[in-house]
């Protein structure tokens, strides 16, 4: 009986040991060459929040440079201890101020706005073809069926 055990125990373990060179059937995985990523813009300080009007629906945002938001770009803030906003860009600005809508989150005066490119995709063309490249019906005697 221990002999039977024994050799069970010896063709168990032969037939789950991996390392086992018969018994394995697994080609070599390939490692596929990778392909370089494209890193994630970092978002750009673009200004602070300057004031706050009492009902809190958006803000004023003095701005570091020259206005460059486009109109319902996202910003977003960050102030001290993590408080972030996210905000709407209305297309308003004067001189180096700008309003910009409160989306959510909590803002003060004070905290760091910034904005994140982000490109758009090429539009598609939905303008009819130029009439050099529309094809030209003959006018002349033509039957019409009614």
């Amino acid at each position: 009986m221990k002999a039977v055990f024994s050799i069970l125990l010896i063709a168990s373990i032969t037939l789950c040991n991996p390392s086992c060179a018969a018994f394995q059937t697994k080609k070599p995985v390939e490692k596929k060459e990778d392909k370089p990523k494209e890193k994630p813009e970092a978002p750009n300080l673009i200004g602070r929040i300057a004031s706050i009007p009492h009902d809190k629906r958006f803000v004023l945002i003095q701005s570091y440079g020259k206005w460059t938001v486009e109109t319902g770009a996202i910003l977003t803030t960050r102030g001290p201890d993590d408080r972030t906003a996210n905000l709407l860009a209305t297309g308003e600005s004067l001189g180096e101020f700008a309003a910009a809508d409160l989306q959510s989150g909590l803002v003060e005066v004070g905290d760091a706005v910034y904005s994140r490119h982000i490109p758009k995709p090429a539009t598609l063309l939905t303008t009819p073809e130029s009439p050099e490249n529309q094809q030209t019906t003959p006018s002349g005697n033509v039957q019409k069926n009614n």
